[in-house]
């Protein structure tokens, strides 16, 4: 037998349903202890590759078409339906319609679903989470809802835009937030079909993004509703169809660079998240194993999301040197200051960033947070989203004060380095 072929025969052997043996390979590096026998199902025509891999109880693949496994981390009860899956996390009950292309980075929590045709990459979705078919939506994470049937849903055809004609990446969008988010007690949002969201953007609970609408705008005020959008940038009106343009040229900045930095500052208090609260519901070596590579996917984030916001600081040159060729002798010095704030000071903001990974914010309000938390936990083997829903709001006050506390943070300590950029 090859080593595909003997695999197969062990995960048989173990509990693993595999409908049709011979059109299934089992890449030689796949560890098969990482592979649990209690519910699993594995459907014609799968592929799984990886050494880091793991596949927990309950989980299913390809009942719709075939499915291809990178390097990921597939929690109990996750359902992929069909695709291509690579480098990304799923946690309990997470679900994905057929055609799927689910690239490196992207982190699905509990019950995070989506239809057919989707595809994400450096992507988080909050518990409930829903996207229907046809979407592509890279580069953001979305929070909301409070259980499957109250949900945060992007509608069919919907895409967020998240590569600009200047060619770059630092466009993440934040839809929610972490601080209130992760306690799963927030209003859904709701991004309307055949529509699409320029990055980076951000969006406050309980907005509605009306369907077939593109959205070139923050929404920073929760419960409203965007009928229509005709912003082209920040502060230009849709009065000039037409204008030319100059490769190279950032003409706002303000909103870019602080949108970037707002977005990473939600990750890292996502991963103090994890390493706090998290951690208290993993049992067992398949846990431990899905809460690392949970926890390694949000550090991978975050300097995925650096890497980009760099490259911005190092397109400043040709932006300041074609913004003063323009603008003559109507130069505005604090724009200009911004352009060169980030240039000069980006290694004090990248420091920014890692000095706050390491540390956990206001410990006095952690310890209060924790204190309440405790109280609530039933033990080894405790449901993370009950508890988390169940926690009194004075507890779950002291922990979106906790979380925002990093993020304002984090906040506060890039504008103390690039002053410019402040309100």
């Amino acid at each position: 037998m090859n080593s595909s072929k003997e695999k197969i025969h062990k995960l048989i052997k173990k509990g693993v349903k595999v409908l049709d043996p011979d059109s299934v390979m089992i890449g030689p590096e796949v560890v098969l202890d990482r592979i649990a026998g209690d519910g699993v199902v594995i459907y014609p025509g799968c592929r799984i590759f990886g050494r880091k891999s793991l596949i927990m109880a309950g989980a299913q693949l390809g009942d719709e078409g075939p499915v291809t496994i990178h390097e990921c981390l597939i929690g109990p009860g996750v359902h992929l339906r069909g695709g291509v899956f690579k480098g990304s996390v799923f946690l309990a009950g997470a679900s994905m319609g057929s055609a799927a292309q689910i690239r490196n980075g992207c982190l699905l929590e509990e019950h995070a679903r989506s239809a057919h045709g989707v595809g994400l990459k450096q992507t988080i979705l909050f518990p409930f989470v829903t996207l229907g078919s046809l979407i592509n939506f890279c580069d953001c994470l979305m929070a909301g809802g409070t259980s499957q049937s109250n949900h945060s849903e992007v509608g069919s055809a919907y895409i967020h835009f998240n590569y600009t004609p200047n060619q770059d990446k630092a466009t993440p969008s934040l839809i929610g937030d972490v601080p209130r988010g992760v306690m799963l007690n927030q209003p859904p949002i709701f991004l309307g079909g055949q529509g699409g969201l320029v990055g980076p953007a951000r969006v406050e609970y309980g907005c509605v993004i009306a369907a077939g609408v593109i959205c070139r705008r923050d929404l920073d005020t929760p419960n409203k509703v965007l009928l229509r959008d005709e912003i082209l940038a920040e502060g230009e009106e849709m009065n000039r169809r037409v204008s030319d343009r100059y490769p190279g040229l950032y003409r706002h900045m303000r909103r870019r660079v602080m949108n970037n930095v707002i977005y990473i500052a939600n990750l890292i208090a996502l991963r103090h998240w994890y390493q706090r609260v998290r951690i208290e519901f993993v049992t067992g070596r398949a846990a431990e194993m899905l809460y690392q590579g949970a926890l390694d996917t949000l550090k991978a984030m975050i300097a995925e999301r650096i890497t980009r916001f760099r490259a911005l600081a190092e397109k400043m040159p040709e932006s300041i040197r074609q913004y003063r060729a323009l603008a003559g002798d109507q130069v505005d010095q604090r724009v200009l200051a911004q352009k060169k704030e980030l240039l000069d000071r980006w290694p004090d903001v990248e420091a920014v960033f890692l000095r706050h990974m390491e540390s956990e914010g206001d410990l006095a309000v952690l310890e209060a947070f924790m204190a309440g938390f405790e109280e609530r936990l039933r033990g080894p083997g405790s449901d993370y989203l009950a508890v988390v829903q169940a926690l009194p709001q004075d507890v779950s006050s002291l922990g979106i004060r906790w979380l925002q506390g990093i993020v304002d943070g984090v906040r506060a300590d890039v504008l103390a380095v690039m002053p410019s950029y402040g309100t």
